[in-house]
């Protein structure tokens, strides 16, 4: 199994933007496809990102797209996710979660799971 860590988390006034990353260990970073999810208060945890191994993929959200962008440095090991023109909607817990080759948007596909960073969107 891999293991994930975020970072990249903070407080930011709306229209502003942040980076989260998302580093693996444990496994080859190869032929894992990774999805970010967030959580806010009170909800459901939903569907953010995912980007596949194969092909390079990328889906996004409804809500995030065109503001938010999903990538890779494979010789990093890390996922990464560039989150700008952010609103107080964009407020939650992210998590990064991993699985092999294809990702999609449903969290029960995902094998591993990191403890998630908090994004707080507010003037």
């Amino acid at each position: 199994q891999v293991q994930l860590v975020e970072s990249g988390g903070g407080l930011v006034h709306p229209g502003g933007s942040l980076r989260l990353s998302c580093a693996a260990s444990g496994r080859t970073f190869r032929n894992l496809a990774t999805g970010w999810f967030r959580q806010a208060p009170g909800m459901e945890r939903e569907f953010v990102a995912a980007i596949s191994w194969i092909g390079g993929r990328t889906d996004y959200a409804d809500s995030v797209k065109g503001r938010f962008t999903i990538s890779r440095d494979d010789a990093k090991n890390t996922v990464y996710l560039q989150m700008n023109s952010l609103k107080p909607e964009d407020t939650a817990v992210y998590y990064c979660a991993a699985r092999y080759f294809t990702a999609t948007m449903r969290e029960y596909d995902y094998d591993s799971w990191g403890q998630g960073t908090q994004v707080t969107v507010s003037s």
